[in-house]
C-alpha cells in the first residue's frame, strides 16, 4: 500500500483518467441519454433525476446538456428547458431527442400533458444554439395520448428517437409497450402521415435507429428490468431481424435507455445506470436516481453488433 502526497492527489482527480470513468458525472444524477454529433463536437442530453430517494417514483423537472470534443472530458451547460416550459404540459422531463436542421436545433421530449388531454405527450422545441434556451415551436403537442390506442396505459407515447434519412425524409419513433413511428413533416413541427407499428420481440420502450454501411439498426430496452436488445433490417421500414441482447440489465437499475452515436470513427454506446455515489453528503443512486455512462462499440464481420460490457473504467480503458 502507497499513500498520495497532498499535491498528487488533486492532480489525479482532475486527470482524463478520472473524467472518462463510469459513470460520467457523481455530482448530478443524469438519465435517458440522447447524444448529437454536431460538426466536431458531441452534445449530450439527458434527464435530470431529482427524487429524494429510491422509494417512490421519478422526480424530472428539466433537462441538462453537456458537450466534449473528445468523449472524455465533458463540459456542463446546465438546464436547456423545464417540462413546464410547454404551458399545456404538467411537467415530468422524460425522455428527449436532439437534431439539428439549417442551423436550427429541434429538440422532441417527453412530458406529462395537462388535464385537457390526459396522459404522457411529445412536444417539440427550438433554439438557433444547441444549448438552449429551448422554447415551445408550435404551441400544443405533437403527439398526445389519444392519438394511439395500442395499450391502455397513458404512458404509450414517450421516448422519441428521430432518424433522418439521406434524402431528408425525418421519422420520429416512440412508444411503451407497443414500437411505433411516423414520418414527420418537412419543417419537422409535424406529422406527415399515419402512426406505424413496428415487429419486435420483447419491447418495452427507448426506440433508438442508427445506421452504419448498408443497415440500419433498431435499439431499445427489452423485458423488464430492461435490458436493450437490438434488430437490423436494410430499410427503415423494416422487415427487422431480431438480434438479441446488445447489453445486460444495468447496475441499480430497472430501466435503461441507450443513445448510440459515431463521432471521429469511432462508434460510442451511451446509456444509464444507478451506480453513482452520488453528491457528497447526498444519496447514491438507484432506481430513480440514475447516472449517464458510455461504452465503445464495435461491429462484426456480418454487421451484427458486439455484446456491450458495462464497466466502471468507461473509456478510459482502451479501445
Amino acid at each position: 500500500m502507497f499513500k498520495l502526497s497532498s499535491l498528487a492527489l488533486p492532480l489525479l482527480l482532475t486527470s482524463t483518467l478520472a473524467t472518462a470513468q463510469n459513470p460520467l458525472f457523481e455530482d448530478v444524477f443524469t438519465a435517458d441519454p440522447a447524444a448529437l454529433v454536431h460538426k466536431d463536437t458531441v452534445y449530450l442530453y439527458t434527464g435530470h433525476d431529482e427524487a429524494p430517494n429510491n422509494d417512490v417514483f421519478f422526480e424530472m423537472h428539466d433537462w441538462l446538456a453537456f458537450s466534449s470534443t473528445d468523449m472524455v472530458n465533458w463540459k456542463k451547460h446546465g438546464p436547456i428547458m423545464k417540462a413546464t416550459d410547454f404551458k399545456w404540459a404538467k411537467g415530468q422531463a422524460w425522455a428527449s431527442h436532439m437534431i439539428e436542421r439549417d442551423g436550427t436545433f429541434y429538440f422532441f421530449t417527453t412530458v406529462r400533458h395537462d388535464d385537457t388531454k390526459p396522459g404522457f405527450a411529445i412536444g417539440v422545441a427550438t433554439s438557433k444554439s444547441p444549448t438552449g434556451p429551448f422554447k415551445d415551436a408550435i404551441g400544443h403537442a405533437l403527439v398526445t395520448d389519444d392519438m394511439t390506442k395500442h395499450t391502455p396505459n397513458d404512458w404509450d407515447d414517450i421516448d422519441p428517437a428521430i432518424y433522418e434519412e439521406e434524402n431528408g425524409d425525418t421519422y420520429m419513433l416512440f412508444g411503451n409497450l407497443m414500437p411505433k413511428y411516423v414520418k414527420l413533416s418537412d419543417d419537422l413541427l409535424s406529422l406527415d402521415g399515419e402512426i406505424k407499428t413496428l415487429d419486435l420481440p420483447n419491447f418495452t420502450e427507448a426506440l433508438w435507429v442508427h445506421k452504419k454501411d448498408e443497415y440500419y439498426y433498431v435499439s431499445y430496452a427489452c423485458e423488464f428490468p430492461e435490458k436493450i436488445c437490438y434488430a437490423m433490417s436494410k430499410s427503415i421500414h423494416g422487415p427487422w431481424q431480431y438480434k438479441g441482447i446488445l447489453n445486460e440489465v444495468a447496475g441499480n437499475s430497472e430501466t435503461n435507455h441507450q443513445s448510440i452515436i459515431e463521432f471521429k470513427d469511432k462508434s460510442y454506446f451511451i446509456y444509464h445506470t444507478g451506480a453513482a455515489k452520488g453528491p457528497k453528503g447526498g444519496p447514491s443512486g438507484g432506481r430513480f436516481r440514475r447516472s449517464v455512462a458510455i461504452e465503445p462499440l464495435f461491429y462484426n464481420e456480418d454487421g451484427t453488433l458486439k455484446r456491450v460490457i458495462m464497466t466502471t473504467e468507461g473509456l478510459s480503458k482502451k479501445q
